[in-house]
């Protein structure tokens, strides 16, 4: 692991997303809360923050950082679903990767659900959209 002691502790942001593309006729089965196995989105969001808290333990030489927010963000679309995933500590590494395991964990989820009903189902454009740090 990178050696972050010397860093100043500082509230550090970082924000991620990714997208689903989903038939049509799923998007509405999502929406209408008709999907066999449960409530999509909201399964999705769980599993998004419970995977970004243990981002340290899935991925090699990452820091575990304290999470004290998490945002999950679902943007339904014509044709599948915009995830952003927005995550805020106050430690002395950034919570990129948080961000992006969260969003990841969070498309990986919708994909499970849905797996029976659409099996055209893409993840695609996961991305950091920004990262910032501010002093304390």
């Amino acid at each position: 692991m990178v050696d972050v002691s010397g860093k100043p502790i500082s509230k550090r942001v970082a924000t991620a997303e990714a997208v689903i593309a989903l038939s049509a006729q799923t998007v509405a089965k999502i929406e209408s809360n008709q999907v066999a196995k449960g409530n999509v989105l909201v399964t999705a969001r769980i599993a998004a923050i419970q995977a970004l808290k243990r981002t340290g333990e899935l991925i090699p030489l990452c820091h575990p950082l304290p999470v004290q927010h998490a945002q999950i963000n679902f943007e339904n679309q014509k044709q599948g679903i915009r995830i952003e995933c927005r995550v805020t500590t106050v430690a002395q590494t950034g919570v990129e990767m948080e961000a992006l395991t969260g969003v990841s964990i969070a498309a990986l989820t919708i994909y499970d659900m849905c797996k029976a009903i659409d099996k055209g189902m893409v993840i695609s454009g996961l991305r950091l959209l920004s990262k910032s740090k501010e002093s304390q």
